[in-house]
């Protein structure tokens, strides 16, 4: 008999052995008790978390920034928009009578409504701010063809107002970090456009204004020699625009500066330098 045949024979007479049948039982047992063990010894713990004792002074929320926008679109259309697509925003504030409030997306969550932004070295503003998209057209075309800017009806600044103040008071948002789209994104972005009504939000102390005494005070001396425009670059980049620094007339540049217009001098956003611009810049700056 060779010894592989004599082996199989040996395994044969073992399982038909009922010894050996007591046996695998009795392994069986063992090795299902010893898993058991193993598992028990190796498992993981409940996680327990202490959330009362000690709490730390070192923190801040998340949502540095407000940033408002307008749709440019009807009800209907900003809502399959901002609920359906990539794009969101925390909260979305209609054009009925009387204004709804929607939130859209919890504030603990990120929204996705700023896209390639930056303010005073902040970039990815999605990450760090809270959105609010206003049920707006923004821009109508005129009979004669021409492009006009449309007012905000005063119902929706009415309803926009307590919800920028509760925001701002329970995120610890500073009234210079709430902005437009077109602040954070001036290549290519203009929204909430020259008639959003800043200067009514810096009168309820929601965000910085110039003072128009200042203003006035220093407008002379920039009448009688403006800066140059590497001044300008610099003054705007301080203020929290992201502008190029090269003193060379460019159409980001231009961009940016009619930002910076629309948003404090409305009247006249051409995007080119000025003195008034300057002593706008100048004043805010000072005050910062």
């Amino acid at each position: 008999m060779s010894a592989a045949h004599a082996a199989t024979s040996f395994v044969h007479r073992r399982l038909k052995d009922p010894a050996s049948h007591r046996e695998r039982r009795r392994f069986n047992r063992l090795a299902m008790a010893a898993g058991a063990l193993a598992v028990s010894s190796c498992g993981t713990a409940p996680l327990t978390i202490d959330a009362q004792s000690y709490r730390s002074k070192g923190f801040e929320s998340r949502a540095l920034f407000l940033i408002i926008h307008y749709t440019q679109l009807n009800l209907e259309r900003s809502l399959e928009v901002l609920t359906r697509g990539q794009v969101s925003s925390h909260y979305l504030l209609t054009d009925e009578t009387p204004p709804r409030i929607y939130r859209l997306v919890d504030e603990n969550l990120r929204a996705f409504h700023a896209g390639i932004s930056y303010w005073a070295g902040h970039g990815n503003l999605n990450s760090a701010s809270i959105g609010i998209e206003i049920v707006h057209p923004g821009i109508s075309t005129e009979s004669d063809g021409s492009l006009s800017f449309v007012p905000y009806p005063e119902r929706q600044i009415d309803a926009l107002i307590p919800l920028v103040r509760d925001i701002m008071k329970r995120h610890q948002i500073r009234p210079d970090r709430v902005l437009g789209h077109s602040d954070i994104a001036p290549q290519r972005k203009i929204d909430p456009g020259p008639l959003f009504p800043w200067k009514r939000l810096a009168r309820e102390g929601l965000i910085r204004w110039p003072d128009e005494r200042e203003v006035a005070a220093r407008l002379p001396a920039f009448e009688a020699k403006l800066p140059s425009l590497a001044w300008f670059q610099q003054m705007l980049s301080q203020h929290g625009y992201q502008v190029e620094q090269h003193g060379e007339a460019t159409e980001p540049t231009r961009r940016v500066i009619a930002a910076f217009q629309m948003r404090y001098r409305p009247s006249r956003y051409d995007g080119l330098t000025d003195a008034h611009t300057a002593a706008l810049l100048a004043v805010l700056n000072q005050a910062s």
